[in-house]
């Protein structure tokens, strides 16, 4: 992440401009607080400020949370998608629950480094290490589950990574100057969404969450790739939102995500196995609809290429549609290869079908199954896949080993360290380790050159004719060229 710059970020302060919320934190240290770039509070004097990546960091200097614009009520940053050097990698798993489920040193395991290189890197450049980031996307959770449902505090406290109910009442305190009931009634001044309830579908909590967007957010499009891309029996896709099971470090979650109709976000309703999982939840369902892409930035920069200004100009706030599996979505893209968009959603429905169906767990009429785990898979792939030898070859090797551990996958990784662990797999080419890293990372600058619809797309407009022209072209529209290629698969 880029110093921040105190002029600069002054001036977005001194502005209001609500299109920086959640990029970086304004402490006013005369007040002690701190506040989203957009706060409506008088303008504070400019050698009172100053500002600070992450809230973690403000809290470290000693700052809480200003109950006026609620800083933590905004979109996550970017830059976590963006960043792929080790501090946005170790940003995507906090954010996913690492440090709750392995602490730490499992943490830093993950990523290859010492826990106290790790603290020492994070610290310098974040302001805060780990532990005190995950305390405050605790926090978040904390503040999110208080405003959009009616579980107890308790269950809140635990929900949120807590490890005792002591402990969550002295961060609440800490971070927002208030008990958990009086941000509760605080936090419901800006979200209304339905309350949770005990019980619902199977066994477990059923919980609601409002996930704000940054504007603008073009969320009719991602559910209309969804829909395109649906899975029968696994997936059902509306106008306005889409259901489907998650699997979550806890379980199973039936989750259901619909278009929030009052502002650019989500409503995501979950009946989860253990409330442990609402933090991964959320990280995963704004990971699936890109709801943390500065969508202004991105927009503003391939406009600037005239050929794709009349593309962005009709389809402001384009979003890249995240994979809320890694496994999922590489054995669905290997599926899927050298047959049609509808013919892969066939064979993908019957495959889910008939391993329900050997397991002994066949679907209950309308009911929605699971897409088939890596394991079940290797066991039964031999018997559901169909198609030439060395593509059902390849897949069964796949399954092994995802199964197995020998191939792990995971928003912890690089690009090219992904991409690597595709193409050393047999029966996975460039395409496919391109569309995978592009979806399970939500990295921004992938160009799908070799990819026939955007080529024809290309040629109809008479940009390019064959990958290595694509390739040449897409160099302009770094570091976007993902939303490009969505730009003009869009298009075709």
């Amino acid at each position: 992440m880029p110093a921040l710059d105190h002029d600069r970020c002054y001036r977005v302060l001194a502005a209001r401009d609500a299109r920086f919320d959640g990029q970086f934190i304004a402490g006013v240290h005369s007040t002690g607080i701190y506040c989203r770039p957009s706060c409506p509070a008088m303008t504070p004097r400019e050698h009172n400020v100053r500002f600070y990546p992450t809230a973690a960091a403000a809290h470290e200097a000693g700052l809480r949370a200003c109950k006026r614009c609620q800083p933590d009520a905004t979109p996550g940053n970017p830059q976590w998608n963006l960043r792929d050097d080790l501090v946005g990698r170790a940003m995507r798993l906090i954010l996913d629950g690492v440090i709750e489920r392995d602490g730490v040193p499992g943490l830093a395991a993950h990523l290859g480094y010492s826990p106290r290189h790790l603290t020492r890197v994070m610290t310098a450049e974040l302001g805060a290490g780990p532990l005190a980031l995950a305390r405050a996307h605790r926090a978040e959770t904390a503040r999110t589950l208080l405003a959009g449902t009616e579980l107890p505090a308790a269950q809140v406290a635990f929900a949120s990574g807590f490890r005792s109910i002591r402990q969550f009442n002295d961060t609440v305190r800490e971070v927002y100057d208030l008990t958990p009931s009086a941000l509760r009634s605080l936090a419901r001044r800006e979200s209304r969404p339905p309350s949770a309830t005990e019980g619902g579908i199977g066994a477990g909590t059923t919980v609601t969450l409002r996930l704000a967007a940054r504007a603008p957010f073009d969320g009719v499009g991602v559910l209309r790739y969804l829909a395109d891309h649906a899975v029968p029996g696994v997936e059902r896709v509306t106008h306005v939102g889409v259901e489907r099971w998650v699997r979550l470090p806890g379980g199973l979650a039936q989750v259901h995500v619909r278009l929030d109709d009052e502002r650019a976000g989500v409503r995501c309703t979950a009946t989860l196995a253990t409330l442990q999982d609402v933090g991964p939840l959320t990280a995963r369902v704004r990971r699936w609809f890109d709801l943390d892409a500065d969508a202004t930035a991105i927009d503003e920069s391939l406009a600037r290429d005239a050929r794709l200004a009349p593309l962005v100009a009709a389809v402001p706030g384009i979003r890249l549609p995240g994979g809320l599996d890694p496994a999922e979505t590489l054995l669905r893209t290997m599926v899927g290869q050298q047959i049609s968009l509808a013919a892969a959603r066939t064979v993908l429905g019957r495959i889910a079908a008939e391993v329900a169906e050997l397991d002994g767990h066949p679907a209950a009429d309308g009911a929605l199954l699971p897409f088939p785990t890596p394991a079940q898979l290797a066991e039964h792939g031999v018997h559901v896949l169909r198609g030439p030898a060395p593509r059902v070859r390849a897949i069964l090797a796949v399954s092994e080993a995802l199964a197995a551990g020998d191939l792990a996958l995971d928003v912890g990784l690089t690009a090219a360290e992904l991409r690597t662990r595709l193409l050393a797999q047999p029966g996975i080419g460039p395409w496919t380790a391109d569309y995978v890293t592009m979806r399970v990372l939500g990295a921004p600058d992938i160009l799908l050159s070799s990819d026939l619809v955007l080529l024809a797309a290309l040629r109809r407009r008479g940009l390019a004719t064959t990958p290595r022209d694509a390739a040449a072209l897409g160099e302009r529209w770094a570091p976007w060229r993902s939303y490009a290629t969505l730009h003009l698969w869009r298009a075709r």
